[in-house]
């Protein structure tokens, strides 16, 4: 079975489980909270209707994900994924805020519940759904990188708290008739609201870009230099993400300057198919650093210039270094660290010093960003 297709059924049926519990807890929350004028379990059940929209959201944005890529929209449309993980953030939070007004309501105007055992066991056991429910939606979100299925997973993990409390209020009510609902409610929907902000940054993150997985970073690299014992090294990686597991990127391969196209034309052919077979990522570029390891003078300022740039501890590599001792010409890039506080100044000040220790070669210095490890 294809992944793609194999995925969108796992998601879809997740989906789908998660509506029909979350429709047939709400209804029978409903039934309980009217006949014990309980406003914390009808809120509950109206939280449970606010999932099934979310498993209903997450089923329309894996299927709008795997819309075929088109003129308009080359890179395809797995990026819809995001957008539906942020939306059921955004219901989340909203849970919350209400459950907070709602809570403030009761403690403002209370009104006296009266509960049967019936209706606590019905209670009892809607927890148990939840926890199971929970568990197992994020289990799948996990396993098929679904940001909507682990975000409403997450929410089925919340409610299952929610149902808790009012479950344990509703236990002391039956027992007591002392009520602490409301007060309880404002102590869970502080809970609520801080995971939907929490679920809406880590969605908003990703729909921005964000660095590369270093370990990924690492085997993808390890790849490509595993190809040929004559590639030195693989730079510049860049991926962008346009969905769950769907990446488009470039990467420079330090390189021979022996080789001639027809080599290097059959090496990044090799090294894409390579890459995209390991790993799913496709590289539609691939740049080259020419270097001459075997020449001794080259490699001794070569080894001076990286023991300059040790000196300064946001730089953080310098690579594709090439000295053309005919022209006097140098060429190689440097990586200044996001950390520095000043990369710009940090790029000059290192530039301006391995000017000084060379003053008769032509320096084509570029500054790199870290965009991965």
């Amino acid at each position: 079975m294809d992944t793609n297709n194999k995925r969108e059924k796992a998601i879809v049926k997740t989906g789908l489980l998660g509506i029909f519990v979350n429709i047939l807890l709400a209804s029978c929350k409903a039934i309980v909270g009217l006949v014990s004028n309980s406003i914390a379990i009808v809120l509950d059940a109206v939280n449970n209707l606010s999932d099934a929209l979310s498993s209903v959201i997450t089923i329309i944005g894996t299927k709008l994900a795997l819309k075929p890529a088109n003129k308009k929209h080359p890179y395809g449309y797995g990026r819809y994924e995001y957008l539906s993980a942020l939306i059921v953030s955004v219901i989340i939070l909203y849970a919350g805020v209400t459950s907070f007004i709602e809570s403030c309501k009761k403690i403002l105007n209370p009104e006296t519940s009266s509960y049967s055992l019936v209706s606590l066991i019905i209670i009892g056991v809607a927890v148990l759904f939840k926890i199971f429910l929970g568990l197992f939606v994020k289990k799948v979100g996990k396993k098929y990188n679904s940001g909507s299925l682990v975000a409403s997973g997450q929410d089925a993990l919340m409610d299952s708290i929610i149902s808790a409390s009012t479950l344990v209020s509703a236990v002391i009510v039956y027992f007591t008739g002392k009520s602490f609902e409301a007060f309880l409610g404002l102590v869970i929907s502080a809970f609520i609201i801080k995971s939907g902000i929490e679920l809406i940054a880590e969605t908003v993150s990703q729909i921005l870009g964000e660095r590369l997985d270093g370990e990924l970073a690492k085997k993808i690299k390890s790849t490509i230099t595993s190809t040929d014992p004559e590639i030195k090294g693989a730079y510049d990686l860049i991926l962008n993400n346009y969905g769950p597991d769907k990446y488009l990127g470039s990467v420079h391969i330090e390189i021979p300057h022996s080789w001639n196209a027809e080599k290097i034309d059959m090496m990044t052919r090799l090294i894409q198919s390579k890459v995209f077979e390991e790993h799913q990522v496709i590289l539609s570029a691939i740049g080259i650093y020419s270097t001459d390891s075997q020449n001794a003078e080259a490699a001794r300022l070569k080894q001076h210039v990286l023991e300059i740039a040790q000196q300064n501890p946001d730089i953080l590599q310098i690579h594709g270094f090439f000295a053309d001792l005919n022209t006097k010409r140098i060429t190689f890039d440097v990586v200044v660290s996001f950390d520095s506080k000043n990369t710009k100044k940090v790029y000059e000040d290192f530039s301006s010093q391995v000017k000084k220790a060379y003053p008769d070669y032509d320096f084509y210095i570029q500054q790199d960003s870290d965009f991965s490890d």
